[in-house]
């Protein structure tokens, strides 16, 4: 699990990160078998603090979070929030809900615009999640002198696939490049409380070689 300070460059740079969804088409980043938006710590349990909104996700459902967290406690809780949000995502897309609690507990403003039109998609879609999806070579970096934290991960979405709500039919695909992306969300402290961070931004690259080795 790395740690980085990132340069000033990289800190505007991450400052204008925009709501990349990959594959370049109209569908949400993770449908008929490209996989969905979510993961889960080492299991896919929850791992609900109290006050915090249910994680929980059916059977069918697993998320794995293969990275240890990094040995500062700031950004082992930017790392830890940056998860439950992908998990908030999924547990949106099984509940058909795009309102749903979790992911606005664990977002504010772009990112949580992001993740309420990706649940909509699979709504629209007629589309549930079943199977793996497996995050991992998660990196962490301060962003110039503020409080803020990039955190990005891998992601290998290729044993996670949409199931028709209706049918229960699940699309499965091969595995390809086209399972591999890297997720990027710019985490910040949320007010008034030290070991909760929200997502304020996040970009999703789809193809990335660097994930596949």
């Amino acid at each position: 699990m790395a740690r980085r300070t990132l340069p000033l460059a990289a800190l505007t740079a991450a400052a204008a990160l925009t709501l990349t969804a990959c594959g370049g088409s109209g569908e949400p980043d993770d449908i008929k078998g490209g996989g969905g938006p979510a993961s889960a710590g080492a299991s896919d349990k929850g791992k609900e603090k109290e006050g915090r909104p249910s994680l929980k996700l059916p059977g069918d459902v697993q998320l794995a979070f293969e990275s240890s967290p990094p040995s500062d406690s700031g950004h082992a809780a930017a790392l830890a929030d940056a998860e439950n949000y992908i998990r908030a995502l999924a547990h949106g897309i099984v509940a058909q809900d795009p309102e749903d609690e979790a992911h606005q507990f664990y977002s504010e403003g772009a990112a949580r615009q992001y993740a309420k039109e990706q649940i909509q998609q699979w709504v629209d879609g007629e589309w549930t999640a079943t199977g793996k999806d497996r995050y991992y070579l998660a990196e962490t970096a301060d962003v110039g002198k503020s409080k803020g934290v990039l955190v990005t991960m891998c992601r290998n979405q290729a044993e996670y696939f949409g199931k028709n709500v209706k049918t229960g039919k699940v699309e499965r695909t091969e595995e390809s490049i086209k399972s591999y992306q890297k997720f990027s969300l710019l985490m910040r402290p949320a007010q008034g409380a030290d070991e909760h961070w929200v997502v304020q931004q996040i970009e999703v690259q789809g193809e990335v070689k660097e994930c596949k080795g």
